[in-house]
């Protein structure tokens, strides 16, 4: 690979690692109010996501760059109260995380996009499942409705 393709590689691989970041965390926050019928569910998405987590972070150091450190803590989109108000956190989650692995597909080649394509496909079932509603393009509308792919950051 280029330069060029490196540092666009390295970019989106930093986008999806904040995005994993964000859906960890944002994932303790589901686990913590989600229905004990869907909190199965729940662990093994958040089990997901930490070893995207990890498979990024690792990429990041082999590629030279320094992965971006996760925050101390994210603010929620909205309020999480209860277990209907956690599915629709963990639809919103997963359709940011789709829409960060849209472009990542966008920025890599081969197996790395291979591996993109497949964390897309998940986050976008994901979303599916914890909704009951799908999309024609997952990754793609999500981008449109936000501009941020993951929760920002609180101080």
């Amino acid at each position: 690979m280029s330069g060029g393709s490196d540092t666009k590689e390295l970019k989106a691989l930093q986008a999806a690692l904040a995005a994993e970041h964000a859906a960890v965390y944002g994932y303790g926050v589901v686990g913590g109010r989600i229905g004990e019928k869907r909190r199965a569910e729940a662990r093994t998405a958040y089990d997901a996501h930490r070893a995207r987590r990890d498979a990024l972070t690792r990429r990041v150091r082999d590629l030279g760059g320094t992965p971006v450190p996760a925050a101390a803590g994210y603010a929620l989109p909205f309020p999480v109260p209860d277990s209907g108000a956690a599915v629709r956190f963990a639809t919103e989650l997963e359709e940011r995380v789709a829409g960060v692995y849209s472009d990542l597909v966008r920025a890599t080649v081969g197996e790395q996009r291979r591996s993109a394509a497949g964390a897309l496909r998940e986050a976008a079932v994901r979303a599916v499942r914890w909704s009951g509603e799908s999309v024609a393009f997952p990754g793609l509308a999500e981008r449109a409705a936000t501009a941020s792919p993951s929760p920002a950051p609180t101080a």
